[in-house]
């Protein structure tokens, strides 16, 4: 029987997250007293037949939340295999969602949300530390939640316990505080200093074909790709299930997006890895020029 433990933070996604897997044919509790975890993981395994089964575990455990630690470590003594999923998301994202939605954090009281916020990280640290997957939601569209949990549980390929994500950012805006491996790319030709490219992004041919231009770019590449080559193995090998490889130029559109994208269109070669891409700055430019 395949059991996932759906957890994470108030606010991350973790109701849609169980509804779609349940559309994946995943048998899902949500809000199970612990004490009834064992029980109800027997009863699922022999009486209900059931060979998919997801649980949704959080903070609304209260006071039982600690016993988990004991369940899952009898599961680990009797064999019985299970996955975490933890749902997560930044403080920012999290009390905007909650002042969208008007609702109250279940740690907050009537205090400010983002007490609630601080406190529930503290309590789900453990859970956050067993993680065998940790997806961060703060910008990805429900589409792309629902691709990610496809990959990790559908997929028959074998993806090594290990999700790659290739993201391009700009330095202007801050380093990605999730970031495993850094890489600075405004050594390379930047296409912002040409008008007429100025306002197209290193998604489309022609920025590329400036950022590539004088063969430094595709020097780099090689060099980063071997580099990767060697690294993710041996990241597999000590356990490690996700691995953030951000690129970073000045503000993010032009010259961290082309590298990106070849280096994603490089990676998407091993299909033992869950992979996948994402701009975080590519339109801050323009959204920032359009408001002020």
């Amino acid at each position: 029987m395949k059991l996932v433990i759906v957890t994470g933070m108030s606010g991350a996604g973790k109701t849609i997250a169980l509804k779609m897997l349940e559309d994946l044919g995943f048998y899902c509790v949500d809000n199970l007293p612990i004490s009834l975890l064992e029980p109800f993981v027997q009863l699922a395994t022999k009486p209900m037949n059931q060979d998919r089964v997801a649980l949704g575990i959080d903070i609304r455990s209260g006071k039982e939340l600690p016993q988990l630690v004991h369940v899952m470590r009898d599961w680990k003594q009797n064999g019985a295999p299970y996955q975490i999923l933890f749902l997560d998301a930044s403080d920012e994202t999290l009390v905007k969602r909650y002042k969208e939605t008007r609702r109250s954090h279940p740690l907050a009281g009537r205090g400010r949300v983002d007490t609630g916020i601080r406190l529930e990280r503290e309590r789900l640290e453990f859970l956050k530390a067993e993680a065998d997957f940790i997806i961060d939601t703060s910008q990805l569209l429900t589409r792309e939640l629902r691709q990610e949990l496809e990959k990790l549980f559908m997929s028959d390929a074998n993806y090594s316990n290990l999700f790659i994500t290739v993201l391009s950012f700009g330095f202007k805006y801050g380093i990605p505080a999730d970031a495993d491996l850094v890489f600075d790319v405004r050594f390379l030709p930047n296409p912002y200093y040409v008008e007429e490219l100025r306002q197209h992004t290193g998604e489309e041919a022609m920025v590329q074909a400036y950022v590539r231009q004088g063969g430094t770019a595709d020097e780099f590449m090689e060099k980063l790709c071997d580099m990767l080559e060697f690294l993710i193995p041996n990241y597999v090998l000590e356990g490690k299930n996700q691995l953030v490889v951000a690129v970073g130029c000045t503000g993010g559109k032009h010259r961290s997006v082309t590298v990106a994208g070849a280096l994603y269109q490089h990676l998407s070669r091993h299909e033992e890895y869950g992979l996948k891409i994402e701009h975080r700055d590519i339109d801050k430019d323009r959204i920032r020029k359009e408001q002020g």
